[in-house]
């Protein structure tokens, strides 16, 4: 799940000598907003569709025209999450790849990205979303594994993020490997945990979008 493991090759960087009318070109055909401008081997940023409009000057090079973004980057060593973290921080939806000399490796887009994250949580899989709420203090996995495993339900991944209205509590998805949610919430409030919210998948997911838009779910996103 490192980062350089998911670089689309599809993207070309752009050169200094490049003009604006053909980065446009190119913006146009692989449908992005961004393309990584790139000298001697060294990411210096990204060139926006925006800027190039309000410049309104097709034959002007990409070394007269400013760069959004130069930080937008991760070692190609990092894990996928590092480039979601950055993609938010930086509000793009591509992010450059370095190697550890700094040497521009390529970029990974969003939607790849997303797509990975799906893989590695199951969420293609069919079964069922819970997300719990709790006071950190009270978490413990291995102890909401056990209470699940009694009602014959196993934990495929989980996720853990703050609850916006507590800063004590943490909420807690849950992606379980069975659609039928009675019996193990009835278990786990039993216990004294709250449940926040439930997802029930009857058929399994067959599409890309359907994949990442529960993904999105899933992370609360």
């Amino acid at each position: 799940m490192q980062a350089y493991e998911f670089i689309n090759n599809l993207i070309p960087p752009l050169k200094l000598s490049d003009q604006a009318k053909m980065a446009l070109g190119w913006m146009q055909e692989i449908r992005t907003n961004f393309l990584p401008v790139v000298d001697k081997g060294k990411f210096l940023g990204f060139l926006s569709e925006e800027t190039i409009f309000d410049l309104n000057n097709p034959d002007a090079k990409v070394e007269e025209i400013s760069l959004d973004m130069p930080a937008c980057w991760v070692y190609s060593d990092q894990h996928i999450y590092d480039v979601l973290r950055v993609s938010s921080e930086q509000d793009s939806n591509i992010v450059a790849v370095l190697d550890r000399e700094m040497a521009y490796m390529g970029v990974v887009t969003m939607e790849d990205a997303i797509a990975a994250i799906a893989d590695s949580l199951s969420i293609q899989s069919q079964g069922s979303v819970l997300v719990l709420s709790m006071n950190m203090t009270d978490y413990s996995l291995a102890e909401i594994a056990r209470l699940a495993e009694t009602e014959n339900t196993k934990i495929l991944s989980s996720f853990i993020s703050s609850d916006p209205l507590d800063e004590n509590k943490i909420k807690l998805t849950l992606k379980l490997d069975k659609p039928e949610l009675r019996y193990i919430k009835a278990t786990l409030e039993r216990f004294g945990y709250k449940i926040l919210d439930h997802y029930q998948e009857e058929t399994q997911i067959s599409s890309e979008e359907d994949r990442i838009g529960n993904l999105l779910r899933f992370l609360d996103i």
